[in-house]
């Protein structure tokens, strides 16, 4: 397995297709002047690219090209029966880019795109201006790198620092930005925004090289979890998904000890702990892309068309990692996902 730079990731993209309508907008100008060698290539509508029949998914992985579009419809979406929501009523989530630079086997993704190409809609204030009206309404517990890795991103799309200052502004909005990557630079050249959560999603180092493909070590993740710590960032802790492999027991026993010996867990907002589980569409089309994939053709079961660990596997992967995490994180700390 081939390791990416274990900071922000560089991406080269040899095309860019760009939405007639965005040609002009100023974050287009500003990626368009970031690859001046890639090809570009006009488009009517980003779907003409992103849906067309016949795509090979695992090809495109290999040489992702970028797509600038414009979002339209409906921005912001309730938060999936399957995502944590950690107490908040008013859970939300979206979309600002689609797919993600890592090529984690695990993945929803890979059942939820018809491409493996990433969409960077660059029309960011609309999406601010549909959150600005919702809280007009109630406080929004909002997630904004559910369908990619904003952070690892950053370099390209400038989004979390444009989230940042906008949550500066809104004092009824937290927002959480989940990442696997290992961006210290960002966190030192930042300043820590209230109601800003960084989620960061660990997994022992087992589990990274057999199925996280591209994603930085768990070596590297702490030390740039330590770097947000000391900065003064909320920090978020997440166990999930929890993922089976032959000696999970093990690797996921020795993994606090690697945390906390790196990370004051006192300095921790909170942690989430859940194993893995997908709607039963999204595995469905993985299935079929992914014949030879464990985590694919795993026997999982069905409730109510999510796909799951059988319970009694379940139950004893989340009760062991929470058992292990409350020796040094009070219970009330712990949020394990649940049906």
């Amino acid at each position: 397995m081939k390791s990416l730079k274990e900071d922000y990731y560089n991406p080269f993209f040899s095309h860019i297709y760009v939405e007639e309508a965005v040609l002009e907008h100023p974050r287009t100008r500003a990626v368009l002047a970031a690859f001046p060698s890639a090809r570009r290539i006009l488009i009517h509508h980003y779907k003409d690219v992103f849906c067309r029949a016949g795509q090979s998914c695992a090809q495109q992985r290999r040489a992702r090209k970028l797509i600038l579009a414009s979002k339209q419809g409906r921005l912001l979406y309730r938060g999936a029966p399957v995502c944590q929501d950690f107490g908040n009523d008013h859970f939300y989530y979206t979309s600002c880019v689609m797919n993600c630079i890592y090529d984690c086997e695990y993945c929803y993704l890979k059942g939820m795109y018809p491409s493996a190409n990433i969409v960077m809609f660059v029309n960011l204030e609309d999406i601010f201006e549909e959150t600005e009206a919702l809280l007009q309404k109630h406080p929004v517990y909002l997630c904004v790198s559910y369908d990619t890795d904003l952070l690892a991103l950053e370099r390209i799309t400038g989004y979390v620092r444009e989230w940042s200052r906008f949550a500066a502004r809104q004092s009824r909005l937290t927002l959480e930005i989940r990442t696997k990557c290992a961006a210290r630079e960002y966190f030192r050249d930042t300043d820590p925004v209230p109601g800003v959560i960084y989620a960061f999603t660990l997994s022992p180092q087992a589990v990274i090289e057999e199925m996280e493909d591209g994603t930085p070590s768990l070596a590297a993740r702490l030390a740039c979890v330590a770097e947000a710590v000391r900065a003064g960032f909320a920090v978020r802790l997440c166990f999930d998904p929890l993922m089976y492999l032959p000696g999970w027991q093990r690797h996921y026993g020795e993994m606090p000890g690697q945390v906390w010996a790196a990370v004051d867990p006192d300095k921790i907002v909170d942690v989430s702990v859940g194993s893995f589980r997908i709607s039963q569409d999204y595995l469905k089309k993985m299935r079929r892309q992914e014949p030879d994939s464990p985590v694919a053709q795993f026997p999982y079961q069905n409730d109510h068309g999510y796909c799951h660990y059988p319970d009694a596997l379940m139950e004893q992967m989340e009760q062991y990692v929470a058992g292990e995490l409350a020796k040094r994180i009070p219970e009330e700390k712990i949020f394990r996902w649940k049906f």
